[in-house]
């Protein structure tokens, strides 16, 4: 019997409020609800359905990823306060054991933390003081790195029925034991020939662990899965893109796309062979009122619609949508799609979030879904029914000149003149990274607000003339080095860093406007926590983690973490001491493509688990600068300019990515201007076309890049080291990051 039936069956149900402490023949009370009770046992991890149906009943634990069903993010705790925070500090700090980006958010229960680091490594930790109980290494072949779209990342675990659930980057989904780290089942959830990840945080769900993928940028196809808790078998699978060849897939969404989504597709273009994208690579919600799962869908593989699907101008149904199915079958139920026919990565997998709003003409509540996905509108859709209600833009964009009655954008023509021969320099707002990206969104329901780490970056979307599907490379069909100068002027890297800015928005929902806003001077910072005392947390991109006031936005506190604070904190208490939680550490897509918006070069270092209390008196160790390299340039520049800007083109579509546009590395992976392999022709060929770093993750690029071609990027990236004029206006970031 699986613990999908435990609402069903009486003997079950008697089982687990056995194990909550109460005795099986005595009924629980509306005042104590089933399963919120301390678990007797430390580190049980003994999670039911009903627990976290209840998760909000029991604020001293953090149950799920964004804290319960709801997703609000928003913790009714009030040990700190508004008038105490000036005492929060760190009370204990735990070094993970990998210097990657870090995205997840601790789970508390049951007297322990469970939380994750790149490469999907799991930890349990003491939560008051930061010892190590257990730590599991799924043992990820490095390799894999190179299919990973945004940097090695994974945004957290789910705990259920003691038991550790998490998402393994190579597409394995793990279920631990919640006392020891050993495995208790695992599965291969995704075709490991192809180049699908896993960086999302799973959902419990009836019994069922729901688990999505990531890798649309490189050619896959979407969906979601949802596997038997006890078991690991598969219950259903909803796929967010038809078949290429159309026909049933023997899968809940088959009857939805026969009747629907096959339509709006074409029979031809790189959607055939690379799958079309969709994946469901972060937000999955479980609407408990009407009994369904709302998930996010990423965008179109390749991004460029007249390359993915040239035949048609449909939609492709369901890219860059919200979509709902029955929670037992993964049946379909509704869709919004928010950017229809998705030509710029305007991924819909960004943080849904569901509430009850005042939204009937005499202030009757409604239940709504709400995201802030990556195209800058704000959308409100009925949680039954998917009807758009409102959305304005919650942040700069040009794309669209706003939404019509049903939620359609009305685009700008300028947006899709994405051919070189009649492009006429529009920049774009947003930039693929979006108006808001993976990290999580909070709520405070008593002031009516959402808070929305937003940014606002652009880019040039321009056809890729030389595209050519690429087997598990990056395959977006539009060109990194449109309009890149070979030997960028003065004040370049400036400019870019003064255009890239980023905001803490505090949304009204109802009213579909900003409250109050706060300006970041770089984009990408972290996600948000919402407290009951009126506190809102959020790390942002320079270390910093800051407490402000959530009706106002007037900062409160603040304190350097000494590393990236991106991830979504989550808060606790333990023997009526309440504890705000974060992970660190710097990577992630934004740190690895746009390490030039960086003004100073980031210190390898490992990521950290950092901890505050009240009087806390643990310190942060400070970060070691000794590890930077020197940035000299390791060869004489070479190369006529026919072959420096054969290497520009070949840099930007095969290497930018993880080193950096422009050549200039955030520090997180290796600056290639200051490499000692720049120094050797063979030496070079050995690591890009032989693959001789395979074994740490720089696998070999022979399948895409010829010795000619490898020789071309090391003559461009040479020629970026000995740019001493535009080292000297990047204000400190020469790089050396390693």
């Amino acid at each position: 019997m699986t613990i999908r039936r435990v609402l069903a069956t009486a003997a079950m149900s008697a089982l687990w409020l056995s194990a909550c402490g109460n005795p099986a023949d005595e009924p629980t009370t509306p005042e104590t609800p089933a399963g919120t009770e301390t678990s007797p046992e430390k580190g049980a991890a003994a999670v039911d359905d009903e627990r976290l149906l209840n998760a909000a009943a029991t604020p001293e634990e953090w149950l799920t990823y964004n804290g319960t069903y709801d997703e609000q993010r928003h913790s009714t705790l009030t040990g700190i306060t508004k008038e105490n925070i000036s005492e929060l500090a760190p009370a204990w700090t735990y070094d993970l054991k990998t210097g990657r980006g870090m995205e997840s958010t601790p789970i508390v229960v049951d007297g322990v933390m469970y939380l994750t680091s790149s490469w999907s490594v799991v930890y349990a930790l003491d939560p008051v003081t930061g010892e190590e109980l257990w730590v599991h290494d799924p043992d990820v072949d490095r390799a894999v790195g190179v299919k990973a779209c945004c940097d090695v990342v994974n945004r957290g675990v789910a705990v259920y029925d003691g038991k550790v659930y998490v998402g393994v980057i190579d597409g394995r989904l793990q279920a631990l034991d919640a006392k020891t780290g050993e495995v208790v089942w695992s599965k291969v959830t995704v075709d490991q020939s192809k180049p699908y990840t896993i960086t999302g945080a799973p959902r419990i769900v009836k019994g069922n662990v729901l688990i999505g993928n990531g890798g649309a940028e490189l050619g896959v196809r979407g969906y979601l899965s949802a596997y038997d808790a006890e078991t690991g078998d598969l219950s259903w699978r909803f796929y967010t893109v038809p078949n290429p060849n159309k026909e049933p897939d023997g899968a809940a969404s088959d009857a939805i796309f026969a009747e629907l989504a096959n339509d709006t597709w074409g029979d031809d273009g790189a959607w055939v062979t690379d799958g079309g994208g969709g994946t469901v690579w972060d937000s999955i919600v479980y609407d408990t009122v009407n009994d369904q799962v709302i998930f996010g869908v990423g965008n179109g593989s390749p991004w460029n619609a007249n390359l993915r699907d040239p035949s048609s101008d449909g939609d492709n149904l369901f890219v860059s949508s919200m979509v709902a199915v029955d929670a037992d079958t993964g049946e379909y139920n509704w869709h919004f799609q928010t950017t229809p026919r998705d030509n710029w990565d305007y991924t819909a997998t960004q943080h849904i979030m569901l509430a009850d709003l005042p939204l009937g003409p005499d202030g009757e509540t409604r239940r709504v879904a709400m995201q802030a996905p990556k195209n800058g509108f704000f959308y409100v859709v009925d949680a039954k029914t998917g009807e758009f209600i409102s959305g304005e833009p919650y942040s700069t964009l040009n794309w669209a000149e706003g939404l019509d009655e049903t939620g359609r954008p009305i685009e700008n023509p300028e947006a899709r003149n994405n051919d070189p021969a009649t492009y006429n320099g529009f920049i774009q707002v947003p930039a693929p990274y979006g108006a808001h990206n993976w990290h999580p969104m909070a709520m405070n329901p008593d002031l009516g607000l959402v808070y929305i780490p937003a940014m606002t970056i652009g880019q040039a979307y321009i056809t890729d003339p030389r595209f050519k599907s690429k087997p598990a490379k990056w395959n977006t069909g539009m060109d990194f080095s449109a309009g890149m100068p070979l030997r960028y002027p003065a004040g370049t890297v400036q400019a870019l860093r003064a255009a890239a800015t980023g905001t803490l928005v505090a949304w009204d929902p109802v009213k579909q406007e900003a409250r109050w806003t706060v300006e970041h001077t770089a984009a990408w910072n972290g996600g948000l926590l919402s407290t009951a005392s009126g506190l809102v947390f959020q790390g942002k991109l320079d270390g910093s983690l800051i407490a402000y006031d959530a009706a106002t936005g007037e900062q409160l506190w603040s304190a350097q973490l000494n590393s990236g604070a991106l991830s979504g904190p989550s808060t606790f208490e333990i023997d009526g001491e309440q504890y705000v939680t974060i992970t660190t550490g710097w990577g992630h897509a934004f740190g690895l493509a746009a390490g030039m918006m960086f003004k100073d070069a980031v210190p390898p270092a490992v990521g950290k688990v950092v901890t505050f209390k009240l009087g806390g008196e643990a310190t942060i160790p400070p970060l070691d600068t000794s590890l930077l390299v020197n940035p000299e340039p390791k060869a004489e520049a070479f190369g006529d300019e026919e072959m420096l800007q054969a290497g520009l083109v070949h840099f930007s579509r095969n290497c930018a990515v993880c080193h950096g546009m422009l050549g200039i590395s955030s520090g997180v992976l290796p600056d290639l201007r200051w490499s000692t392999y720049t120094a050797s022709e063979e030496a070079w060929k050995g690591v890009v076309i032989d693959g001789n770093l395979n074994d740490i993750g720089m696998v070999s690029f022979a399948d895409v890049l010829t010795p000619e071609d490898a020789e071309a990027i090391r003559a461009y990236v040479v020629t970026q080291a000995h740019m001493k004029e535009a080292q000297a206006e990047m204000g400190g970031n020469d790089g050396g990051g390693q």
